[in-house]
């Protein structure tokens, strides 16, 4: 099996179902949301791919030089390699639909592939950090996106996560946000709103 760049894995679903590409957060690996991507949509294709930079020996998908501050040349080369691996898997399993979920860094590399190249149907961004101003893409008008974060994460200020949510409105798509009144942690709720959201 072609890795197509990263360490991955998957299971494979019927020919044209959906693909759903799962990305874990800093520190996490290919195992992190498998099993909950393969809950979610058990008749679909998940893919887990394992980030391929290494900071202090946790995987994340780029380079950053401190909490909030991202190496931007390495996030457009991690950004241009994540959309050419989900390219290449959905065609290769014939899917009908492109889906991804991601958390925390996996959210944020998620997020900019959907701000550079649109390609995902929907998406969903548990806890991301976009700490600059992405620029407009007319490819997402009609995208469906689902926010999930806490009110007081002090990884990604609420603030940051409003402009977020109100950049992807800008563009069109449509936006769902599912707050809880935590940190960075993932709660019961965003979990019941990930269902809703990726069972209709």
């Amino acid at each position: 099996m072609p890795d197509h760049g990263y360490v991955h894995k998957l299971k494979s679903g019927a020919s044209g179902s959906p693909i759903l590409f799962v990305l874990h957060g800093t520190g996490g690996d290919e195992n992190q949301f498998f099993g909950f991507g393969t809950e979610l949509l058990p008749a679909a294709t998940i893919v887990s791919p394992r980030g391929d930079v290494s900071e202090h020996g946790a995987a994340r998908f780029f380079k950053r030089t401190g909490e909030g501050v991202y190496d931007m040349a390495d996030l457009a080369r991690a950004t241009g390699k994540m959309a050419r691996f989900v390219k290449a898997l959905a065609a290769e399993h014939g899917a009908s639909e492109i889906i991804g979920l991601g958390y925390s860094n996996g959210a944020n590399i998620l997020a900019n592939v959907m701000i550079e190249e649109g390609i995902f149907d929907r998406a969903v961004l548990m806890h991301p950090l976009i700490p600059f101003r992405p620029k407009d893409n007319p490819a997402l008008e009609g995208r469906r996106v689902l926010i999930t974060a806490g009110e007081r994460d002090p990884i990604c200020p609420a603030p940051l996560t409003q402009a977020l949510a109100e950049y992807f409105r800008k563009q069109g798509a449509n936006l769902e946000l599912e707050w809880h009144s935590g940190g960075h942690d993932i709660r019961q709720n965003e979990i019941a709103a990930i269902g809703r959201f990726v069972a209709t």
